[in-house]
């Protein structure tokens, strides 16, 4: 009697990891989520625990053995958050350091140091110079601990992003997939190899670093089983596959604790100001490259609002408080600092003709910041783009309708929502299975503009104006 095989993908995000078993039509058979906390020390400080994740992935993955029963496993991936760094031992894989979360910008001492460099790194690496990825946490991390720089010169541990020490915790081998690989700013977006002039800058040694390997490759069999790691990849890169976009040109919106707008770029790299280009996809046979908007604070900004408010979490159900709720205020959240396309670090928030006794006024005007940035994002977008844009796809936990309203009345174009709800996951699947495709996208509503166009450019005019005080103000 035939066993029906089955996919194992594991998500492992900010906030929380979870696993999903998927039969070979997509149907998730079983899923499961375990939570972890951020850490946040002081302003703009983010850590976490790489050993608390390891060992949910690990918990996970036997869980997911025990109930496939006499089904087969026959292939893992696991999509992972990027830009999370920290060092840990060469031998063993132990941790040596906490992770620094994507959000953590305690470098940007480095990157003010470092500014009269941050051209032609955007170039050769296709990331802006930032202190929300690799290169200058490296730099920041072994100035403040003569320990850990010993280390480094004794080629005693490694660096990398946290799939790299959960891949080399989960199989014994040291290695980073090339789409997560593009958040360090020493790789070179144009020969998918480690940059030695960027190496050079940050002071990183390149014994202290993982191998690089293709997002589909054996990565050798996960400690204490029989099933072996074929995917690994960066969450992102995941949603827009989930979305159908492993067409070039195909662009889609993932909302989550962070938010990206993802474009398919093709076989070759496009670097475009304002954006980050990566590896999408690869297989050390051929590749395919992103080119991408991220938005730091998407879900991440209600919980934010909730301390800023002090309002319980229980009440916290944004999409209902703001969806009646109009607002001529603008709210900037720089809390977690500004990504795409303005790259400003952690700043007080900005509140600007708002009520502050209409707690639910904040809120929206908060939602609006990010339709804002969409909206911003699509326009730097948009002279690479192939044609113009007839809809836009929206996935993940914060695509809601007012959010999804909102960015169509913003943009004039339809949002088309996903029915898919876990785009990351079902992205790892879909590169999984035998058949790979892009037949499996399913809408579950359309957003059509419906606001008056006067009114929307109104409040693009007071955004851009309240931008560009930013822009010249925060350093």
């Amino acid at each position: 009697m035939s066993i029906a095989p089955l996919y194992l993908v594991i998500d492992q995000g900010t906030s929380s990891t979870k696993s999903f078993l998927f039969d070979e039509t997509g149907n998730i058979i079983h899923t499961e989520i375990i939570k972890h906390r951020l850490q946040y020390l002081v302003p703009f400080h983010v850590e976490c625990d790489p050993k608390t994740i390891l060992n949910a992935c690990k918990k996970l993955i036997a869980e997911s053995i025990i109930v496939a029963g006499r089904n087969s496993i026959t292939k893992v991936g696991i999509a992972v958050q990027r830009s999370t760094f920290l060092f840990w031992e060469k031998n063993s894989a132990e941790p040596v350091t906490q992770a620094l979360s994507w959000q953590d910008s305690r470098a940007q001492n480095i990157v003010n140091e470092l500014s009269n460099h941050s051209d032609w790194i955007w170039e050769q690496t296709g990331a802006p110079l930032s202190p929300h990825f690799g290169g200058p946490k490296f730099l920041h991390m072994i100035r403040m601990n003569p320990d850990l720089r010993k280390k480094v010169s004794s080629a005693q541990i490694l660096y990398g992003p946290l799939s790299a020490y959960l891949t080399h915790a989960l199989t014994g081998t040291a290695t980073v997939d090339e789409s997560i690989a593009g958040r360090t700013l020493f790789f070179n977006i144009h020969s998918s190899t480690w940059s030695k002039k960027c190496l050079d800058l940050f002071q990183i040694p390149e014994s202290g670093l993982p191998l690089l390997k293709p997002v589909l490759n054996n990565y050798g069999l996960i400690c204490d089983t029989n099933l072996s790691l074929q995917c690994v990849i960066g969450d992102q890169q995941a949603a827009l596959i989930g979305q159908a976009g492993l067409t070039r040109g195909c662009i889609a919106t993932n909302f989550g604790t962070s938010a990206s707008v993802l474009y398919n770029a093709g076989e070759n790299p496009i670097v475009v100001d304002g954006l980050i280009s990566s590896v999408l996809l690869s297989d050390g046979t051929q590749r395919k490259h992103l080119v991408e908007g991220t938005i730091n604070a998407c879900n991440s900004l209600f919980y934010h609002l909730e301390k800023e408010l002090k309002l319980p979490h229980r009440f916290m159900k944004w999409h209902e408080l703001c969806s009646n709720q109009s607002t001529n205020g603008i709210y900037v959240p720089g809390f977690a600092g500004l990504a795409a396309p303005y790259w400003k670090s952690g700043f007080n928030d900005i509140y600007r003709n708002l009520d502050h006794k209409n707690k639910n006024e904040i809120i929206r005007a908060g939602m609006e910041s990010i339709g804002f940035l969409v909206k911003n994002i699509l326009d730097q977008l948009q002279p690479i783009m192939d044609s113009n844009l007839k809809s836009l796809t929206a996935g993940g936990g914060g695509a809601r309708p007012p959010l999804l309203q909102f960015i169509a009345d913003l943009t004039g174009i339809p949002i088309t929502n996903s029915a898919i709800k876990d785009c990351t996951a079902y992205g790892v699947f879909l590169l999984l299975r035998p058949k790979n495709g892009n037949d499996d996208y399913q809408i579950n509503q359309i957003f059509s503009p419906r606001q008056n166009k006067a009114v929307m450019e109104k409040k693009l005019a007071d955004w851009k104006e309240v931008l560009e005080s930013i822009v010249q103000s925060v350093k």
